[in-house]
């Protein structure tokens, strides 16, 4: 049970060092004055790529740590 504890300690420390580092990230610039809508400014906007990998990440630990209990469980008794 202790190396099942340390195991998702350790993995909810690297989630979380993974989340602060996403959600500290400036965004870009604005444009200089006079810069108007003429077609040089990039499509789209500043959405986040990434931010349901570290949901998934969370999740996926969570399902793994369940698994190796519940199979520790079954061996031990």
């Amino acid at each position: 049970m202790k190396h099942i504890l340390k195991i998702l300690s350790i993995g909810l420390i690297i989630t979380y060092a993974t989340l602060l580092t996403t959600t500290v990230q400036a965004d870009a610039p604005p444009p200089p004055p006079g810069h108007g809508e003429t077609g040089n400014s990039p499509g789209g906007g500043g959405a986040a790529i990434g931010g349901g990998l570290i949901i998934m990440m969370a999740l996926g630990m969570g399902y793994g740590a369940r698994k190796i209990y519940d199979a520790r469980r079954k061996v031990l008794g």
